[in-house]
């Protein structure tokens, strides 16, 4: 059964400038409408097939465009995925922005309410599918890894760093380190247990419990 990708929707963003092609901010305007035809057809491939059933033909095929248009905005497949990923997460609303304009008060409720996307089927799936794909595709996590995990790492310890300066983490923890305990045990629980009819409340009680 196919899973449904919650729409991706570009607000101004350079696609294919941000995609490291040169060549895109010379020539005409991209159609935004096709910019998102691919990304979401990249996204929905990936997701039910992996990287190995979204090649540029067949996302080509799905999105309703020439393969050139792909090539024109994108210098590999990886780097089409990898925007594809960032772009369809920050269109849930927990982008680094939010991380960063969130209170030290705030933090913890934004973690919890996090769960809710966290715990979706398709997002399940898809970070299978990314850690899946790194011993034959490692250009597409090393991309992932630079272009979304890294910022989005760092935006986090800054954010944990604001709570300790609050007072509501004791200063002499490792921030660090805790930033890795979380993710990894969120990630572990994310792909290792079966998710229940309420794997949102499960999940929300398992963030509470690492907090």
């Amino acid at each position: 059964r196919r899973i449904k990708v919650q729409r991706i929707e570009l607000t101004g963003v350079g696609t294919a400038a941000k995609a490291g092609n040169p060549s895109s901010a010379q020539g005409r305007p991209r159609d935004p409408s096709v910019d998102q035809a691919i990304l979401r057809a990249a996204l929905e491939l990936f997701i039910e097939h992996g990287i190995a059933g979204a090649s540029i033909e067949k996302i080509a095929k799905q999105a309703g465009v020439a393969k050139t248009s792909i090539y024109r905005r994108w210098t590999s497949r990886e780097a089409l995925i990898v925007q594809a990923i960032e772009v369809a997460r920050n269109a849930t609303g927990y982008t680094i922005d939010l991380l960063e304009r969130t209170s030290p008060s705030g933090f913890i409720k934004l973690l919890v309410e996090a769960c809710d996307v966290i715990a979706r089927p398709e997002i399940r799936k898809l970070m299978a599918r990314l850690i899946g794909s790194a011993p034959d595709y490692p250009k597409l996590i090393q991309g992932y890894r630079e272009t979304y995990y890294l910022p989005r790492r760092l935006a986090f310890v800054r954010a944990l760093e604001r709570a300790q300066t609050a007072g509501l983490l004791a200063k002499n923890i490792d921030l660090e380190t805790l930033a890795d305990m979380l993710i990894g045990a969120l990630m572990h629980h994310l792909l290792m247990f079966t998710p229940g009819e309420n794997s949102v409340s499960e999940f929300r009680d398992q963030m509470i419990k690492l907090l």
